[in-house]
């Protein structure tokens, strides 16, 4: 780190009070040293990497940071605070503040910054000399790694390294990228290499009283502060403890794989992870303590010793551990409501891709070759390159391949989130047989939940060592079909499609009051969210209506309605800061202007920004505007054949200028409530002044998405 921080960059006075301010302070003085090129454009990217995950971590510390094309070369500015700064964190505001800046694309520079200054902020005497040093040069230094803490300095007998080391690059082609592993871990790695080779595998005892060996992995949701935080936290209290502990921390950038003599030698393992462990089967059949990667860093001491009773009482792994990615995502006493909910955002995010894409083919296809393109012959037997007809024919078939694939990925997918990758088999297996019994999306939900409970049933099943090997290839694969099939073919298909076509039946003799009383809830429901899973649940309920060759008038009704109400939020956002820019910073009036092209083009996540910093005004008044949308785009008969594409689809469009309307009269609703309710307060402080700092989630909406960790 010796080039990426100097004392023309420590600030130890800083005297900002919101982290907005406290970043822009810290912004200016790279700017003064040229590492910036672009204040605003930066900013704008730390409030975007900010505005998906808090950075503020325990302990009084806040590390805001992101990748940024204004950003000249790697540099890291450090602030303290004397009232503390509010950044997030649990436990309070933060007086330590770094904030890192990293080029575009430049991975490998911007992880090794984030790992090796996470790991030293795990140093109770690192923290404590930042927060007693009075001499910008020294505080540097001191984060530099050039002078130890002085409590450490001091300690008779030390051997701790007063730097942490820096971590290292694999080439291993079978990683997965740039990976960051500590030197102590890379030596207990090699004497666990060592002794397995020798033949030492069995319990501490057994192997002459060598110590209690754990194998860890650790990894969060950005792959980088968290992560590597936990893995020096467990290292230390392994050292503590006497117990030798080797992590593979899976950062953003990749990671790289524990040597597999070093897995087979351990006694235990530890996941504190809140995503999904990478190549999970590797640690099978071993004690093992699954939690969440917070756990890690605050009760370290807990883990290790859990891991250590489960191995005295012989307790293993069988196949593939019990508790499952989406299970352990999350804190500890996550009910199973919300583990529900996460199953199933997991199949319809998978979904999404092939709702989009198949759509907006077979809309093309309408749209080229008319409305009855659908009784064309297969392009195999009659392609003329010269007529339009033919390619017409070509797009509509092709969408209707990818829809094809519809509830299979959903169910698939459903189960790959309770059960990981053993769950794809089943999944996809149930999901086809329900398109083959006519069950539709309800067939493919129960497939998906059935697959992936049938999987985690199977795998809490203690399993001779011999066989272990076949199980997640052969058996498992085999046994979960068969079940599933039979229950989706046999038991509950019948019902289940009985149930999809009553719906069906249902939304197709809507009229009248009924149906514009369901164009006002889809309004509601995705004005609620903008893009989180209410809103998701209603676009999905959409999209399951025209997934078909030939969708009924009711379904094209409903999916014109959920699209007309998504474009309202963001393209209100945008009027309000134009008629009323007074009411509005100036970060907001700028988001503003990107707000008209994600309203047009059907970004509902485009007023996220206003949202976020304004939620009590904005979320009510878009789901007042949305369900007026809604329930004049139903009374209206709007129809749509495209599951996207916001204006830009607007001649497959049934009555597209009464749907304009129906958008138009959302849009103003939603304006004028905004510009109301915002104006019963006092004025936005700066909103009349010339370059205030950027809102927390400003730049989210930015047409060009920055780059970030």
């Amino acid at each position: 780190m010796s080039d990426m921080i100097t004392a023309d960059l420590v600030d130890l006075d800083l005297s900002a009070d919101t982290k907005e301010a406290a970043v822009r302070a810290l912004a200016e003085r790279m700017v003064a040293l040229g590492r910036v090129t672009d204040l605003d454009g930066f900013l704008a990217d730390v409030a975007a990497r900010e505005a998906q995950m808090p950075t503020g971590l325990d302990g009084g510390i806040g590390i805001p940071h992101c990748r940024s094309e204004h950003v000249t070369e790697p540099t890291l500015a450090f602030g303290r605070s004397a009232e503390g700064i509010d950044f997030g964190a649990a436990d309070g505001p933060a007086d330590l503040i770094f904030l890192i800046a990293a080029p575009a694309g430049a991975d490998d520079a911007h992880l090794t910054i984030l790992s090796s200054l996470a790991r030293q902020l795990m140093n109770d005497e690192f923290t404590t000399a930042l927060r007693a040093a009075d001499d910008a040069a020294a505080a540097a230094a001191l984060i530099r790694g050039e002078e130890p803490p002085a409590a450490e300095a001091g300690a008779a007998g030390s051997t701790e390294p007063a730097e942490p080391s820096e971590p290292a690059t694999s080439e291993d082609p079978e990683t997965s990228g740039t990976a960051e592993v500590p030197e102590d871990s890379v030596a207990a790695s090699a004497a666990a290499s060592a002794d397995a080779a020798t033949g030492s595998t069995g319990t501490p005892e057994e192997s002459g009283g060598r110590p209690f060996r754990i194998v860890a992995v650790t990894s969060c949701p950005t792959g980088i502060a968290h992560t590597y935080m936990a893995a020096e936290s467990l290292e230390n209290a392994g050292r503590e403890a006497g117990v030798e502990v080797v992590v593979e921390t899976q950062g953003s950038a990749g990671f790289t794989r524990l040597d597999p003599a070093v897995i087979a030698a351990a006694d235990g393992v530890i996941f504190a992870h809140d995503v999904p462990v990478r190549d999970k089967d590797r640690f099978a059949g071993k004690p093992t303590v699954d939690t969440g990667v917070k756990a890690a860093i605050n009760r370290p001491a807990e883990l290790i010793s859990d891991v250590r009773g489960k191995a005295a009482r012989g307790e293993v792994t069988s196949g593939a551990p019990g508790a499952t990615p989406v299970e352990r995502t999350g804190e500890s006493g996550e009910g199973y409501g919300t583990k529900l909910r996460k199953w199933l955002m997991s199949g319809v995010s998978y979904m999404v891709p092939f709702v989009a894409a198949g759509g907006l083919l077979i809309a093309l296809g309408f749209a080229v070759g008319g409305y009855d393109i659908n009784k064309a012959p297969s392009v195999m037997d009659h392609f003329v390159w010269t007529q339009a007809d033919s390619w017409a024919a070509l797009l509509f078939q092709i969408g209707g391949v990818a829809f094809a694939f519809l509830v299979p990925v959903l169910a698939g997918y459903i189960a790959y989130g309770m059960a990981d990758r053993p769950g794809l088999v089943p999944g996809f297996v149930g999901g086809s047989i329900a398109l083959t019994i006519n069950a539709g999306f309800l067939g493919g939900l129960a497939a998906g939940l059935i697959s992936g409970a049938v999987v985690m049933a199977i795998q809490r099943v203690r399993i001779p060592a011999a066989l272990r090997g076949i199980m997640p290839v052969v058996v498992i694969p085999l046994i979960s079909s068969a079940i599933v099939g039979f229950l989706m073919f046999v038991v509950i298909g019948k019902p289940i499609a009985s149930a999809q076509k009553a719906m069906t039946d249902w939304l197709n003799g809507l009229s009248g009051a009924n149906a514009i009383l369901l164009g006002a809830l889809l309004g509601l429901m995705m004005c609620f969210d903008l893009g989180g899973p209410v809103n998701k649940v209603a676009y999905t309920f959409a999209t399951a209506g025209i997934a078909v060759s030939d969708p009924s008038d009711s379904a094209m009704k409903i999916m014109a309605a959920v699209m007309a109400a998504g474009m309202v939020p963001p393209l209100a956002m945008a009027l309000a800061t134009t008629v009323r820019g007074r009411l509005f910073n100036a970060a907001e009036r700028e988001n503003g202007k990107a707000a008209w092209v994600l309203g047009a083009s059907f970004i509902s996540e485009g007023a996220i920004p206003f949202a976020a910093a304004d939620p009590l005004r904005v979320i009510p008044s878009s789901m007042v505007g949305g369900a007026v949308t809604g329930a004049l785009s139903m009374t209206f008969e709007a129809t749509l054949r495209a599951p996207h594409g916001g204006i830009f689809v607007v001649p497959l469009i049934g009555n597209p200028l009464l749907y304009l309307v129906a958008i138009a009269a959302g849009v103003c609703v939603t304006t004028a409530l905004v510009v109301v309710l915002k104006g019963l307060r006092k004025q936005v402080p700066g909103a009349a002044a010339q370059g205030p700092g950027p809102d927390p989630a400003a730049s989210a909406a930015k047409a060009k998405q920055p780059v970030a960790a």
